[in-house]
């Protein structure tokens, strides 16, 4: 397996041009492409940017300035908060970015173009596939004290996904009650699953009596880091569990 993951890789890199200095014939690697389309039209925070593309400060910091040096972003505090540095594109940034977008467009399309159109169907259906299962493979899971802000925002996506599905809705009030001490171990445990440092589901057990009660949260933010974080909890939790057991579970949802 892990030789078929890197013979994909290189086969990938090369294929897309990642190994050029002048990544689609701009003049500039792979790379600051990448944060220049990163930032997107609106801006973005260089801790977002940091975390979203999982670079190293000090190698984010040498494209900043690299693209700043073209006239292509701009780097300041941020206007709501002063003490987060924020990155937004200038207008030739805004022009570099819509050419770099037609032109990724012009190489997917010349992948394409040599293969039939069941090739084509079967190349896009893998590459479907494989993003979301590297998606997984990224997402990590934690033990999380139920009074973080991110566990807090969990369940509460949590409690209006069920009272979206439930025809007369969902009142958390009905369902077994779970205090804060009861999802901390021993006596229970939160499970917060997050990609690139942000939440994207999480899953709570209570132990009671002989039964573990457990409820799952899958937040509707973007569906396919939904899946990705429920095949990953589902195969491979990585926290510790509470040192108690049961011999019964049981999904809470009041019904």
């Amino acid at each position: 397996m892990v030789g078929s993951v890197r013979r994909f890789n290189r086969t990938v890199t090369q294929r897309i041009g990642a190994l050029d200095d002048s990544f689609l014939a701009r003049g500039r690697p792979l790379s600051q492409a990448r944060v220049l389309w990163e930032i997107g039209p609106d801006g973005t925070s260089v801790r977002a940017l940091r975390s979203r593309l999982g670079l190293d400060s000090g190698y984010l910091s040498r494209i900043l300035r690299a693209l700043e040096a073209d006239g292509l972003i701009a780097v300041g505090a941020d206007e709501r908060d002063r003490r987060v540095r924020a990155v937004r594109l200038t207008r030739a940034g805004r022009a570099e970015r819509g050419e770099l977008d037609r032109r990724s467009d012009d190489m997917a399309a010349e992948i394409l173009r040599p293969l039939t159109a069941r090739q084509r169907e079967r190349l896009a259906a893998a590459m479907d596939e494989a993003e979301r299962l590297l998606t997984a493979s990224m997402i990590g899971i934690t033990a999380t004290d139920p009074r973080a802000p991110d566990a807090r925002r969990c369940l509460r996506a949590y409690f209006a996904e069920l009272s979206s599905r439930f025809d007369s809705g969902f009142d958390p009030a009905l369902s077994i009650p779970a205090s804060d001490d009861d999802l901390r171990p021993p006596a229970g445990v939160l499970l917060i699953a997050a990609l690139r440092d942000e939440p994207v589901g999480c899953g709570a057990l209570k132990l009671h009596d002989d039964a573990g009660w457990a409820a799952a949260c899958w937040p509707n933010w973007r569906p396919m880091p939904r899946r990705a974080a429920l095949a990953r909890c589902a195969s491979k939790p990585t926290a510790p569990s509470p040192r108690r057991s049961a011999s019964t579970g049981r999904p809470d949802t009041g019904r």
